[in-house]
């Protein structure tokens, strides 16, 4: 559930997170570009801060959970951290995944070169080179 129609939560929290960063005279321009009031950008922080944003809870006005600027400002700058560093850690991930996949690549090719040379090679026939062998299956049974 939104607190605003057409936005997402998390379009919401990006757009409070993206305000919060902003260096102090840019941020009046920034939301008006975007077209977002004053008063609808104040109901966002608030519920991202302090409240519920998922289930699109608003806290209310002068209530005990509001939370200060520079707060805000903090928690802005430790959830862009956050992201950077998952993102960080999903590159690694995906690097590793990419080295994995050549190496089972390459492992794929070798096993097929070894069925292939084994395929190749004839079968070795077996000859009986020593005839004069005494077993009862290759001699005459009649008495000399």
């Amino acid at each position: 559930m939104s607190i605003s129609a057409g936005f997402s939560s998390a379009e919401i929290h990006e757009f409070v997170i993206e305000y919060h960063l902003l260096p102090h005279g840019q941020k009046g321009s920034w939301r008006a570009a975007q077209g977002v009031s004053v008063r609808q950008l104040r109901r966002w922080e608030a519920t991202v801060f302090a409240g519920d944003l998922d289930r699109g809870l608003i806290p209310r006005e002068g209530s005990g959970v509001t939370v200060p600027p520079a707060k805000r400002s903090a928690l802005a700058m430790a959830q862009t951290a956050k992201q950077e560093r998952d993102e960080a850690e999903v590159a690694r991930l995906q690097a590793r995944v990419r080295e994995l996949e050549h190496a089972n690549e390459a492992l794929g090719k070798a096993i097929g070169l070894l069925h292939a040379m084994n395929a190749e090679e004839p079968d070795a026939a077996l000859t009986m080179t020593d005839l004069d062998d005494s077993s009862s299956a290759r001699t005459d049974s009649s008495p000399s």
